[in-house]
């Protein structure tokens, strides 16, 4: 395929996967059972942070997270003592645990009442073109309390070459507003221009497979790459091609 047609082809993949539908088997879903948008941007940072390994076990241990949050993530995270972390006991998802759980719920409440919240750390550190050294700044401020030096690994930082997923995925779940529904586009301080698409094996793949990338490793450097070809294609929203390049690689087999 030529430039055009691949833009044409990704575009067409982009309106297959980018409805509603995705939600139903997509770890999306665990946001979309709120409406207030601090639980909203809460749920979506647990649950993308878990977001690695077997998509019905993430949700299903995103929607355990859920429920030692009473279903009520905000209210949890800004009012809990720490004697109410005592409830939470045998959560493990692959490496996360409820050590990295509990730590992570006191290092919210750090950040709702120290930083003004998750977006304002995000887009005062964000720069005119990137969200990764935002990344970067939110890993220092979150990890700015007494944690358990394990549970640093479950923040990447892309300063430190790596690819960030999960975050990124995160980042595009709350500043994309794509008009069906599926994004929610609910922080307005950082514009789709800065995203950069969530890089994992499937969307890594496929866009090596339409040369879109050629690096061998899904790292910062990689990511770095990809995003130019995709800000090509559209400058003003390059991480909707998540859905095309995701969907093409996990639905499809690419």
């Amino acid at each position: 395929m030529n430039k055009t047609e691949l833009t044409q082809f990704l575009n067409e993949k982009v309106i297959q996967y980018n409805n509603p539908t995705f939600i139903e088997s997509d770890p999306i879903q665990i946001p979309h059972q709120f409406s207030l948008k601090e639980d909203i941007e809460i749920a979506a940072f647990l649950t993308a942070t878990i977001a690695w390994g077997n998509r019905k076990s993430i949700i299903t241990n995103a929607k355990k997270m859920m429920e030692f949050l009473g279903n009520s993530p905000y209210d949890f995270v800004i009012n809990h003592k720490p004697h109410h972390l005592d409830t939470i006991e045998h959560f493990v998802h692959r490496t996360f645990n409820t050590i990295d759980f509990k730590h992570f719920i006191t290092a919210l409440q750090h950040i709702y009442k120290n930083h003004q919240g998750l977006e304002t750390v995000f887009s005062e550190n964000a720069t005119s073109n990137s969200t990764q050294p935002a990344i970067h700044k939110f890993k220092n401020i979150f990890f700015g309390i007494p944690h358990l030096q394990r549970t640093q690994k479950h923040i990447s930082d892309p300063l430190k070459g790596s690819a960030a997923k999960r975050l990124n995925m995160f980042l595009r779940w709350m500043v994309r507003n794509d008009k069906t529904g599926v994004d929610f586009g609910i922080w307005n301080s950082i514009s789709p221009t800065q995203l950069s698409c969530p890089l994992d094996v499937h969307s890594g793949n496929v866009a090596r497979k339409l040369g879109l990338l050629t690096r061998k490793q899904n790292d910062a450097k990689a990511l770095a790459e990809l995003d130019n070809s995709l800000r090509k294609m559209d400058k003003n929203d390059p991480v909707k091609y998540d859905f095309a390049l995701f969907g093409l690689g996990v639905f499809e087999k690419f």
